[in-house]
């Protein structure tokens, strides 16, 4: 009896943590795919879970920090969704690596074509963003999440340094030191270049390489055969010495 009270008792216990850790898997949030260094770009993923059992997630509404527009904002093509990218203009331009900014992509929403995100799945929305601010370390993407029985769930709420997580956090992305060598516009534009550079001259190479190495193969096979011809008159002549 015992054990069987401790056993439920424990089951009770398991089923409570659950209970209360499944919010902190349930947020939408964003990641880099790799750095995401001051002045440079990268690409983003938002991950979009469902938290509901009888609702599909049907639209997923991203809206990109005003304070600090980015000049650059792409999504990418996800099977199953229609993506639509709002610019707007600024209410004040604002000065960006050497530019002044008057109109950016101030929100990305995909919309599904079909069942959307399903109960117990989740799907990742990625954007290509930069150049990213060097006078910030984080920025704050606010979203909305639509479901298919018409509930939103806003995603807007910032966290305050020092407080316990909202019930509703905002996307946060952190931002990391800048890279050593200035903007990465033109770092990236160099190492392509130099890379197309390694390519040209790689193919040159192997182009060379397979000369010398059919050459190689041709003055092979005609060594073997004049090899194999003295073989064969050596043995023909022997016979001859042995019938006489």
């Amino acid at each position: 009896m015992k054990a069987s009270r401790l056993a439920a008792a424990g089951t009770v216990a398991a089923t409570a943590v659950l209970a209360l850790s499944a919010p902190a898997f349930a947020h939408v949030s964003v990641q880099p795919e790799g750095a995401a260094a001051k002045g440079g770009y990268t690409v983003v993923d938002f991950k979009v879970p469902n938290e509901r059992d009888n609702a599909s997630t049907t639209q997923v509404e991203v809206n990109l920090p005003a304070d600090h527009p980015l000049a650059s904002v792409m999504p990418q093509p996800i099977d199953g969704w229609t993506v639509k990218v709002t610019t707007s203009k600024l209410d004040k331009p604002v000065s960006a690596h050497g530019e002044k900014i008057s109109e950016a992509v101030t929100k990305v929403t995909w919309t599904a074509d079909g069942k959307g995100i399903e109960p117990g799945f989740f799907q990742k929305f990625p954007l290509s963003i930069g150049a990213l601010p060097e006078d910030t370390d984080t920025l704050v993407f606010k979203a909305l999440q639509t479901y298919s029985d018409k509930e939103v769930v806003r995603w807007i709420e910032p966290q305050k340094e020092g407080a316990e997580e909202p019930e509703h956090p905002a996307p946060t992305l952190a931002l990391s030191a800048a890279a050593e060598g200035g903007h990465h516009g033109a770092a990236a534009a160099e190492d392509a270049s130099h890379a197309e550079e390694t390519a040209d001259r790689t193919t040159e190479a192997a182009s060379a390489g397979d000369g010398s190495d059919t050459t190689a193969r041709v003055l092979g096979a005609v060594g073997i055969a004049v090899g194999l011809a003295g073989v064969a008159y050596g043995v023909l002549a022997g016979r001859r010495r042995t019938n006489a």
